[in-house]
């Protein structure tokens, strides 16, 4: 989660430099061009601020959101943010194996889900011996868990 953080925080960082430096440069030379209505470098100047200031807004309220995520809170018996699941998946007799993240660190190539993903709502609150069934756009899978780590037993 500290990685998450810092993450966002230097996307936060290069968008506050952007939006105090360098944009305001910008905007200012293109002002120099005369006739705003017409000017297209002001026109984009101005559409980049207005992007990056509502970027800003999203990374803020993401960051006040993870600050509020309460440790002790989490469940030490049940799959939750933080944990490794180990599910066995009864169509191709495989186990699969995957990491229940923020949105900011899903990456399904690395088996980083989501818990807002359809796989991480599936999978949020279950126990081992749990039976599962997903729902993706691919359609139904049944799963059992077979593994759990919760992020307490993680150490993170």
């Amino acid at each position: 989660m500290l990685d998450v953080r810092k993450r966002l925080q230097e996307e936060l960082n290069v968008i506050e430099r952007e939006l105090r430096v360098e944009l305001p440069k910008e905007i200012l030379r293109a002002r120099e061009h005369g006739d705003l209505s017409e000017n297209a470098e002001y026109k984009s100047a101005k559409e980049r601020q207005s992007f990056l200031e509502g970027r800003k807004a999203q990374l803020q309220q993401r960051m006040a959101a993870l600050s509020l995520v309460n440790l002790e809170k989490i469940p030490t018996d049940r799959a939750a943010y933080g944990s490794k699941v180990v599910l066995y998946e009864y169509e191709t007799e495989k186990e699969v194996e995957y990491r229940l993240v923020s949105a900011e660190e899903s990456n399904l190539n690395q088996g980083l889900i989501s818990i807002t993903s359809p796989i991480g709502r599936s999978l949020v609150g279950k126990m081992v011996g749990d039976s599962i069934e997903i729902v993706t756009p691919s359609g139904k899978k049944d799963y059992e868990m077979r593994g759990l780590t919760t992020i307490h037993e993680l150490g993170e």
